[in-house]
């Protein structure tokens, strides 16, 4: 593949936008959420007992309520889901998580819209895949105007 000026143009540009975006104050929280995440002795408590009873989970699942401790597991599960869920760095990381997520999806829609507003851009966000003609899966085979 031959390298065109062009290429070598879109690809610096490209490189300048993922270090504007590391470089954001949405990705250094990120970041800094992540950290604590991974440095808090309680924090990572929780989340190695809750992995430990959903590997205990899933066993159950295969069997479903026949199991023999289908109610106590499926009660120890939602109990530390919640813990973990509850605590305050998991709580922040996942914040921090969906912002950085929704600035992604925005350049995503962007980026794609200045090639084509034909472009659909999956962002498994329901207000950005409003904007396309389709709004992302009509299932109507075209009968709403997309390109089906």
């Amino acid at each position: 593949m031959l390298a065109t000026i062009e290429r070598v143009l879109i690809l610096d540009r490209a490189e300048e936008i993922s270090k504007m975006v590391l470089q954001s104050e949405i990705a250094e929280e990120y970041f800094r959420c992540i950290y604590k995440v991974k440095n808090n002795l309680e924090t990572q408590r929780k989340i190695r007992e809750f992995i430990k009873v959903k590997e205990q989970y899933e066993e159950v699942q295969r069997f479903g309520k026949y199991h023999p401790d289908y109610r106590v597991v499926m009660i120890k599960v939602r109990e530390l889901k919640r813990e973990m869920d509850l605590d305050e760095h998991v709580a922040k990381f996942r914040i921090a998580e969906n912002e950085l997520q929704s600035l992604l999806d925005e350049i995503s829609v962007i980026i794609g819209h200045s090639v084509s507003e034909q472009i659909k851009v999956p962002t498994g966000n329901p207000f950005f895949d409003s904007s396309s003609n389709c709004g992302g899966g009509c299932g109507s085979g075209g009968s709403c105007g997309c390109s089906a």
